[in-house]
């Protein structure tokens, strides 16, 4: 990819499966480790296969990686992918949130809250572990899912972002409709 002229190499939502049937799951390979040392090992093991090609790696993780010390049961941890990317990116959907999650009834009608909440939390935890918090660049929702996401909604997740300390995001609609009125100039 990078010998064709792709600028950073980013691996999407890398985790262990948590939806339908669990019961019936090996991990073989694994054995009975952790899932999050399973994942660190893999992504330690990523970056020193990569380390010559000369473009960022990036990883994209699940949002609420940075409000949970655990793994959530998908193996994703802040403090153990971090040292192993130039980026990280947490997809900070605010519908992704659980109801009740920081006392947030439909966490999906409060973006700016929600974003500003996660990443002011993963901008402390970068900061604790002595690595550059500008590493992080979340993924903003600009799809309809449990709101109507408008550009007032967009550029809410967008303010969030900077006033929690960083100065960089990318935003996702899965159907690349995007609402350009959300995209004004500064």
């Amino acid at each position: 990819a990078e010998r064709v002229g792709f600028d950073e190499l980013n691996f999407d939502y890398i985790r262990f499966p948590s939806d339908g049937n669990m019961s019936n799951i090996a991990f073989p390979l694994s054995g009975n480790r952790p899932k999050a040392e399973v994942l660190e090992e893999f992504f330690r093991n990523l970056r020193s296969d990569l380390r010559d090609i000369g473009i960022p790696l990036s990883a994209d993780l699940f949002g609420m990686t940075m409000t949970n010390t655990d793994d959530l049961g998908i193996g994703q941890v802040l403090e153990r992918t971090e040292p192993y990317f130039d980026y990280v990116a947490p997809m900070v959907y605010p519908s992704h949130y659980p109801s009740g999650w920081n006392d947030f009834k439909n966490p999906a009608e409060k973006p700016y809250e929600v974003v500003y909440f996660a990443m002011s939390a993963g901008v402390e935890r970068m900061r604790v572990a002595s690595t550059s918090p500008l590493k992080l660049r979340p993924w903003i929702q600009d799809f309809d899912l449990g709101a109507d996401y408008d550009a007032a909604k967009v550029r809410a997740q967008i303010q969030a972002t900077y006033d929690s300390g960083l100065n960089s995001w990318f935003l996702w609609d899965p159907k690349n409709l995007y609402t350009k009125e959300a995209l004004k100039a500064e």
